[in-house]
This record gives C-alpha cells, sequence and structure tokens, in this order.
C-alpha cells in the first residue's frame, strides 16, 4: 500500500456542522404508588416512541409487581428517551424474594456486577451513562450546514447504543427493581475508549470485550464513552468521522484512552505500517486530545490465543505494541500495557484453560448455532472481565489521573492469579447472534 504524507495524516479535524441538540429529559418511576407526580410502574408502562418516552422495552415487562418491587423470572428492560449525553441512573433494587441481581446499560455495558440482595432488602446503586447518535454537532459552523454523520456499519444500525433512548437491562437471579431515577448531568469528566472489537460494547451474546466490563469497576464520579468498533484501525476510526465524534463533545478534563493493531496489521488496502502511518496517527490523536484540554491514555492490544509448543504465547501483533511504548515514551503519555500483561494472564490460564475466556463453544450451544465456534482473538465475557480488571490493576499500579475514580471494594487483580472460571458467572443477555464480529 502506498504510504500517506505525513501532512495528510496530521491534519486537523474537521469542523462540524452544526444544529440545535435535543433537550435532555429527567424521569423518576418506583414500583409503588407513591405521591402525586411521581410515576408508578406496572406491566403496562411500555417504551414506545412517540407515544411513551419511558417504559420496559424489547421483551416482556417483569411478571411481578408486589410490595413495592418490580421482579421476574426472566431478564427485562427499561428504555427512557434521551439526547446524546451523560447521565446519572440512580437505581434501587430488591424485592421480597431474594435476588441476585447484574444491571448493563445500552449494548450489554457492564454497572453491576452479580449484587446480592437478600429478601425483602433493598441496595441504592448509582452510575453514569453515556448516550450518543451518529449525527455529529458542533457550534463551529454555521448551522445552514447539513449535520455530518458517523459513517456506521451495517451491524451498528439499530443497536442500543447509537439510538436516540437509553436502555437499562435487568438480569440474573430473580431480577427486581424498586425505583428507577434518571437525570443528565456534566459535571463529572469522561473517558473516551477509542479502539475495535477488542474494546467495543459487543451487543450480542456470547461475545464481549474489555471496555464494556470497564464501566463496573467505576464510581458515580466519572461517565465511561465507548467509542470503539469492530474492524476498525487507527486510520479508519478517523476515516469514519469516529474520532470526529468523540472530539465534538470532549472537554477539558476528559480522558481519551485509545487502543488498536489488530485490524492494522492486515496486509491490504486497509493496512497501517507500524512504524510510519501507525505512529503518526497516534501521535495525532494525542496531538487532538490535547487540544482539548482532555488527557491521552495509550494501551497496547491483547496477545491473541496462540501458543507455541511449550505453552508461551506466540506474539502474533507484530511491531504494533512496541511502536505504541516508544509513542507513549516519545509523546510523554500514559501507558497501560496490557499485551504484556495478557501474555502472563493467558499462559497462566494455558492453552486448554484459555478456551473458557476466548469464544469457543461447540455447535448448537446458542440458538441458531449449527457450527463450533472457535475464535482466538475475541473473548466472551469471562476473558473480557480478566482483561478490565488488569487495565483497572494498571491504572492503580501507576497512581494515574484515574485511579481515584475507582471503587474502593474491587480486589488487587494479578494476571498470574486469574479469577477462577469455575466460579465465575454472569447471566447472559438475551441478545444473541454467533456471527462472528468485525476484525480477527
Amino acid at each position: 500500500m502506498s504510504r500517506r504524507h505525513p501532512h495528510t495524516v496530521l491534519a486537523t479535524s474537521l469542523l462540524f456542522a452544526s444544529a440545535p441538540l435535543l433537550a435532555q429529559s429527567s424521569y423518576s418511576f418506583t414500583c409503588a404508588p407513591t405521591k402525586p407526580g411521581t410515576p408508578a410502574l406496572t406491566a403496562a408502562t411500555r417504551y414506545a416512541t412517540p407515544a411513551s418516552s419511558a417504559g420496559f422495552d424489547l421483551v416482556a415487562a417483569p411478571v411481578t409487581f408486589a410490595k413495592n418491587s418490580c421482579s421476574s423470572d426472566k431478564p427485562f428492560f427499561f428504555s427512557a428517551a434521551e439526547p446524546d449525553g451523560s447521565y446519572q441512573v440512580t437505581l434501587t433494587l430488591g424485592s421480597p424474594t431474594a435476588s441476585v441481581v447484574t444491571v448493563r446499560a445500552e449494548s450489554r455495558r457492564l454497572f453491576v456486577d452479580r449484587m446480592v440482595i437478600p429478601a425483602g432488602a433493598s441496595r441504592q446503586v448509582v452510575f453514569n451513562v453515556h448516550v450518543r447518535t451518529a449525527p455529529i454537532h458542533s457550534d463551529k459552523v454555521s448551522p445552514d450546514l447539513p449535520v455530518p454523520t458517523v459513517k456506521l456499519k451495517p451491524r451498528e444500525i439499530g443497536a442500543l447504543d447509537w439510538d436516540d433512548k437509553l436502555t437499562l437491562e435487568f438480569n440474573g437471579t430473580n431480577p427486581s427493581v424498586r425505583s428507577i431515577a434518571i437525570k443528565p448531568i456534566t459535571n463529572v469528566p469522561t473517558v473516551y475508549l477509542a479502539g475495535d472489537s477488542t474494546v467495543v460494547d459487543q451487543d450480542k451474546e456470547p461475545w464481549a470485550a474489555w471496555g464494556q466490563m470497564l464501566p463496573v469497576f467505576f464510581g458515580p464520579g466519572l461517565t465511561i464513552a465507548n467509542e470503539a468498533e469492530s474492524g476498525e484501525t487507527i486510520r479508519s476510526f478517523v476515516g469514519e468521522r469516529r474520532l470526529d465524534k468523540v472530539l465534538s463533545t470532549i472537554r477539558p478534563g476528559d480522558y481519551l484512552m485509545i487502543q488498536f493493531a489488530h485490524n492494522d496489521q492486515k496486509q491490504g488496502t486497509g493496512y497501517v505500517p507500524a512504524e510510519t502511518d501507525y505512529k503518526t496517527y497516534l501521535r495525532r490523536y494525542i496531538s487532538d486530545a490535547r487540544a482539548h484540554g482532555a488527557f491521552p491514555i495509550l494501551v497496547t492490544s491483547m496477545n491473541r490465543r496462540t501458543f507455541d509448543a511449550a505453552g508461551k504465547i506466540t506474539p502474533s501483533l507484530g511491531d504494533y505494541p512496541q511502536a505504541m511504548r516508544d509513542i507513549a515514551a516519545e509523546q510523554k503519555v500514559p501507558l497501560i500495557d496490557l499485551n504484556a500483561m495478557s501474555k502472563t494472564l493467558w499462559e497462566t490460564m494455558g492453552e486448554t484453560g484459555t478456551l473458557k475466556a476466548f469464544v469457543h463453544y461447540p455447535a448448537n450451544t446458542f440458538p441458531g448455532q449449527s457450527e463450533e465456534l472457535k475464535d482466538d482473538t475475541h473473548f466472551n465475557s469471562y476473558g473480557a472481565y480478566e482483561l478490565a480488571r488488569a487495565v483497572v490493576q494498571s491504572i492503580r499500579d501507576q497512581h494515574l489521573a484515574l485511579a481515584p475514580y475507582l471503587i474502593k471494594n474491587n480486589p488487587t487483580f494479578d494476571p498470574t492469579h486469574p479469577d477462577p472460571v469455575a466460579t465465575f458467572t454472569m447471566p447472559q443477555s438475551p441478545m444473541v447472534d454467533t456471527a462472528k464480529p468485525y476484525g480477527r
């Protein structure tokens, strides 16, 4: 492939057309009759734009409405119409029956991890959810110009993390909620994630990525905005205007976390040479973040599941991890070396053990799956969760500026002692698709 001249890749981001942003809304619902003006949820409270701007969505409503609780024997969803922005969600969980509740938002973004709630008890949780749509709004140029948009891939169209609503998934054993409150927020920093299928919010089981697991480790003092997408290179993320989307909303004090390599190394029209264009693009991302008063953080890509006869990981990412390390040193940017940590993690699990961390399943494990799934690049929930724990531990170990936002009760993580897969359980979302994500 021909090399782009450096001045082409380093050109400043395009100015964006402006358009009036839709007003953000606040919502408050309870599962019991309350004072006038606070709606009580029932099985008939359904999200159906424009008739109803909030309510149960996608699947059947909870089956039980009793003693100030909405609960079910199956997962259920709740959606509220919201435009681009960050929102603080306050939930009171619990029911007359004991529960183990997992809460995800948008495309399976993890916020509450298997919370145990005794019978009759209540637990309040507070977290922040980022909502985005494809249009790129800005006040930099004339409002008379057309509004540009992110170039979505076919599988992204209609996905929960690109629509005009905030969606919550309640899952687990007797998933239950007593009250739901949603309000817009602007006073907390945002961490933007730029990356590929190993970072993205994978919207369908059995696929998962570390970026969608990251929010569960942070408190409500910060918002995670996962802008990663399957199949992306560090160049295509720019060409599809995904970086423009980030830069249209990133603010001073925010963060931009960057991980690319898996697709950049593919020979062909999308190839991005490690020692030239890849490094040049890294410099551009760093420069653009800093120009907006944000703080860049580089993350080396994790190893694929490729073992030699001695049980050691064979490097499959070429010069890209080292190229990122070089740029981190050159630009004095924090580096999370997930490539090195994942090598230790996968070798500790071993060639057989890592089958439980990647998408390896026999035929007929999932509906409509007639063939065996064998993917040595993409993870299931267990593998993605362990990688997210590695990222979090690196933030702690290096005392990065993000460390104070981490919740306090997470145990330390040692890649030589991963969580036992036998004791790891993550309730399966109703959304299943065995088609492999873009990229490899």
